[in-house]
């Protein structure tokens, strides 16, 4: 197996994962009740769109490097390691959810960076690191709104 191919496979999963993701922050967004409705439904939007412009950038990368993203919900299923929730209505178990999937994620990004950068493809590595340096703050935030 190629490195580009071996990259593109690790995005992939990547890609999988951030769907999983954004789909439950849609969830918790539409779903939120309790005294901390107002907060938690501005947040998970915030969230959800940062997700989606994450999606779009991960999946661009794959074509960059010339292969497919996964695009149907089969494979993200198929693929993902995170798992998908659904009728969550309280806020804490909202954001618990949050933080266990972007720590997964931010894990996930830090293998796919130093795989990236053994492989010499600093483009896909700087995209990580991006990433990985936005989610550690909102990570900080979110663990610090559970205490």
């Amino acid at each position: 197996m190629n490195t580009q191919k071996e990259i593109a496979n690790e995005l992939n999963s990547l890609l999988a994962n951030y769907q999983i993701y954004y789909q439950n922050l849609r969830g918790f967004h539409w779903n939120i009740q309790g005294r901390d409705f107002f907060e938690l439904h501005l947040k998970f939007e915030e969230l959800y769109n940062d997700a989606a412009v994450k999606i779009d950038e991960v999946a661009e990368r794959i074509l960059t490097i010339d292969h497919t993203p996964l695009h149907s919900f089969a494979d993200y299923l198929e693929r993902a390691s995170l798992t998908a929730v659904k009728d969550v209505h309280d806020g804490e178990t909202a954001v618990r959810t949050v933080v266990d999937n972007l720590s997964a994620i931010v894990e996930q990004q830090k293998n796919i960076r130093k795989f990236a950068e053994d492989a010499e493809d600093g483009a896909t590595a700087d995209m990580m690191a991006t990433f990985i340096e936005e989610q550690e703050k909102t990570l900080w935030m979110y663990k610090a709104w559970l205490k």
